[in-house]
C-alpha cells in the first residue's frame, strides 16, 4: 500500500464529515439493488471525489502548499468539489478549464458554483488541454504556480486511489460479491477493486465509448476480478439518448433517488437492462458516485 505523512488534522475534518454514509435498498424483479449514497456524504465535496481529494489535501497541507490547481471540462464534478474543498481547508484554487472560448460566455451553473468558491480558471484550447499528462506541460505549470499542488484530471492519482479504498467498508465485503459503480477517469474503480478480495466481482459502467479505460485502471492494479463495460455509455462521454432520459425520469418517480446523465443514470440503467436479461445475483451493491451538479435541465 502507498505510504506517505498523513496530516491529521485535514484527515480528522474529513472523516468528521463522512461519518455515516447511508444505504438504500430497491428490489428489481428478483434482484435486491443496494445503493451506497455517496451522493450524500456531503453538499459539495460528495460521492467519490470526496474520497479522491481526501488524501491528495493531507499531502497538500504536509507539503506546505498554498494552492490547488487541477484540470476539468465546464460541467466537471471534479472541478466544482476541488474549489469547495480548497476553500473549506484554506487554499487557493486554480482550475485549468478546456476550451478557450469558454471564456467569453457567462459562466455555467458548475463554473459558476466554483468561482464562488474562489477558483480562478485559466481557459486554454482542447489541443493545448490534450497536453495535460505531458511532462513538459506539467513541468511549465509548476513553473508558473509554484505554490499550487497539482491534481490530475478527475482526481486520479495514487493518493486518490488511496482514499478511494475506503468507499467500502468491512461490512460491505462481507455481505456483498457484486458491486457496481460508474467508472470515469478509473480512479474510484481501482480503489474499490484494490480494497476488494478474489471472489468479489467488480462490474464498472463507462461513461465512455472504447476499451481504453480497461488499460488505464490496468495501470492501478494487478487483480483480475473485474470487468468494464461500455455498452451503456450512450455514445460516448456526456452523450445522451431519449432512452436515458426517460430511464432517469422514471427510475427517480419510483425510488426518489436522483441520478445524472453523465455516470449514475447510465449506470442504473446498465444495471436494469442486465437484470432484465438474467445476468445478475440475487443481490448487489452499488455505488452512488454523486455528481449531482451536473444533473442536466433535461431530466
Amino acid at each position: 500500500m502507498l505510504e506517505f505523512p498523513i496530516h491529521l488534522e485535514t484527515e480528522k475534518q474529513f472523516n468528521e464529515i463522512a461519518q455515516s454514509i447511508p444505504y438504500q435498498t430497491i428490489q428489481y424483479k428478483d434482484v435486491a439493488i443496494t445503493i451506497k449514497r455517496l451522493d450524500q456524504i456531503h453538499p459539495a465535496i460528495s460521492g467519490n471525489k470526496f474520497f479522491k481529494l481526501k488524501y491528495n489535501f493531507s499531502q497538500a497541507k504536509n507539503l506546505g502548499y498554498k494552492g490547488v490547481l487541477t484540470f476539468g471540462g465546464a460541467f466537471s464534478n471534479h472541478i466544482a468539489a476541488t474549489a469547495f474543498a480548497a476553500q473549506l481547508f484554506g487554499f487557493k484554487s486554480l482550475g485549468i478549464i478546456r476550451g478557450e472560448e469558454l471564456q467569453s460566455h457567462p459562466y455555467n451553473a458548475t463554473l459558476t458554483f466554483a468561482h464562488e468558491y474562489g477558483m480562478q480558471f485559466s481557459f486554454i484550447s482542447r489541443e493545448q488541454y490534450r497536453q495535460k499528462n505531458q511532462v513538459d506541460f506539467i513541468e511549465q505549470l509548476k513553473t508558473n504556480y509554484p505554490d499550487y499542488y497539482l491534481i490530475p484530471e478527475g482526481g486520479t492519482n495514487d493518493l486518490a486511489i488511496l482514499g478511494c479504498q475506503e468507499i467500502l467498508s468491512p461490512s460491505d465485503l462481507q455481505d456483498y460479491q457484486t458491486i457496481c459503480c460508474a467508472v470515469g477517469t478509473g480512479g474510484t474503480i481501482s480503489g474499490i477493486i484494490e480494497s476488494c478480495q478474489p471472489h468479489h466481482q467488480v462490474l464498472g459502467f463507462s461513461a465512455l465509448k472504447g476499451d481504453f479505460l480497461t488499460r488505464e485502471v490496468q495501470q492501478f492494479t494487478s487483480k483480475k476480478n473485474w470487468k468494464i463495460i461500455d455498452d451503456y455509455c450512450c455514445g460516448g462521454y456526456a452523450k445522451v439518448t431519449a432512452e436515458l432520459i426517460n430511464f432517469i425520469r422514471s427510475f427517480e418517480q419510483k425510488y426518489q433517488i436522483p441520478l445524472e446523465q453523465i455516470y449514475t443514470g447510465k449506470l442504473l440503467m446498465g444495471i436494469f437492462d442486465l437484470v432484465d436479461q438474467g445476468k445478475f445475483p440475487s443481490k448487489v451493491l452499488v455505488i452512488h458516485s454523486g455528481g449531482l451538479q451536473g444533473r442536466s435541465s433535461i431530466i
